[in-house]
């Protein structure tokens, strides 16, 4: 297997003993070179040294050196720096596209290699690699989960970006869509990204001192004053709610005012949702924190803690949803604040990775370094993910630990990509 043979040039699990090139001339690996994912040679800048003579530039390896001229490299100048072929049958003299002839390496997986990795991909259990877990040094587990967390803070830090860019720029907008898709806690968080995008935020911002209009507005874009989206049952006592009534009325008259266009409520999942996280519940919550201008770009930057972060995010519902969870049908009071539990995640999700992010786009190494900081600070997570580390022998101390170990499932577990893994490295020699 050609991945295979990546992975062992790139650790360089070369037999013991000298190594000739397929014209016996002595090859000493100096670097392997940088691993190539994307378009080109395998490996960058390697640097080997051939009868003594040291070169520097690509390495191409194949199964067969035959694959030469399959992937047509042959007639690709993007080739013509690679100093050496590495094959694990070397079947043919392979030549770049000005003619020349290259070295080529013959280069086995050792079988104990070979026979580790076959039986990671035959493991049903999850994770394949469970039985060496124990057995990894604290040293070994601590430098892999940094390595984790900043990759996981990183593709937050991607998204967040293109969402900015999207907005035209805007870092409080892009702040906003990002806090509006957290509060869907998963199950609805495509759609409240898709409703704070059909938002327009400079709509609102014309009526943010009065929290009567903001929730017509949000509850309106949201579809979510189509009488269709309350269930048949509580749809006649909706329609004979003052407050439903009023507040339909209000979007009715923004809508024109503003060349509104309702999302569709379908998109809204209320199956299996406790009813505290009723779409409803949320954006009433949603509504009362963007009244209060607490949580703003230019404040989250100031803050030095977590406890910090978590009074910007308190909020709780509207008067009329302290007695409701849905149009029409009233319940016993309850304020229905934003749960500690629930701050934790928003703080992970969308306070810590916008820190992170801003701190990137301004080039700011400070914020970066205290949403590493104030990750740390936080509770960690408990989810199947985190249960499942936990049963092979990986422990977690904050929410920085489980931010790592997600996206080492995500990443590298679910993609069965154990040759990238240091825990699979670990498997395999």
């Amino acid at each position: 297997m050609e991945q295979l043979l990546h992975y062992v040039w790139k650790h360089k699990m070369t037999p013991l003993g000298e190594l000739f090139t397929s014209d016996d001339r002595l090859v000493e690996i100096v670097d392997p070179g940088l691993h190539n994912r994307n378009a080109g040679p395998d490996f960058f800048n390697a640097k080997v040294k051939i009868d003594g003579q040291t070169w520097v530039g690509n390495v191409e390896i194949h199964n067969r050196s035959r694959d030469w001229y399959t992937h047509g490299h042959d007639k690709d100048a993007a080739y013509d720096n690679v100093i050496l072929h590495v094959a694990s049958t070397i079947d043919a003299d392979v030549l770049n596209s000005k003619g020349e002839y290259i070295p080529q390496l013959q280069l086995s997986v050792p079988q104990q290699v070979t026979d580790n990795y076959r039986s990671l991909m035959a493991t049903d259990s999850y994770p394949p690699c469970y039985k060496i877990v124990p057995k990894l040094t604290k040293l070994m587990i601590h430098s892999w989960m940094s390595s984790l967390q900043t990759e996981r803070l990183e593709d937050k830090t991607e998204a967040i970006r293109l969402r900015a860019e999207k907005l035209g720029g805007s870092w409080e907008d892009a702040l906003f869509v990002t806090l509006a898709r957290n509060y869907g806690f998963g199950i609805n968080g495509d759609a409240f990204e898709q409703w704070a995008l059909n938002l327009h935020l400079n709509n609102v911002a014309h009526h943010r001192d009065d929290l009567f209009q903001i929730e017509a507005m949000f509850m309106g874009q949201a579809g979510l004053l189509d009488i269709n989206a309350i269930p048949p049952r509580y749809q006649q006592a909706a329609l004979a709610d003052p407050y439903f009534t009023k507040m339909a009325n209000e979007y009715r008259y923004l809508a024109h005012k503003f060349s509104l266009t309702p999302m569709d409520y379908k998109m809204w999942r209320f199956l299996r949702l406790r009813p505290q996280n009723f779409p409803f519940i949320r954006i009433s919550q949603l509504a009362n924190l963007y009244y209060e201008r607490r949580f703003q770009l230019s404040r989250l930057v100031e803050c030095e803690t977590a406890s910090e972060m978590s009074s910007l995010l308190a909020t709780h519902v509207t008067p009329y949803w302290g007695t409701h969870y849905i149009f029409g049908s009233e319940s016993a009071h309850n304020t229905k604040r934003m749960s500690p539990f629930s701050i934790n995640l928003l703080l992970i999700n969308t306070a810590v990775p916008l820190l992170f992010a801003y701190g990137r786009h301004t080039s700011n190494e400070a914020l970066c370094d205290r949403a590493f900081d104030i990750l740390e600070q936080l509770k960690p997570e408990d989810n199947h993910i985190i249960r499942m580390w936990r049963e092979c022998g990986l422990d977690v101390a904050n929410a920085g630990d489980t931010q790592a170990l997600i996206q080492l499932k995500k990443q590298y577990c679910d993609r069965r990509d154990c040759l990238r893994c240091r825990i699979g490295y670990e498997y395999l020699k």
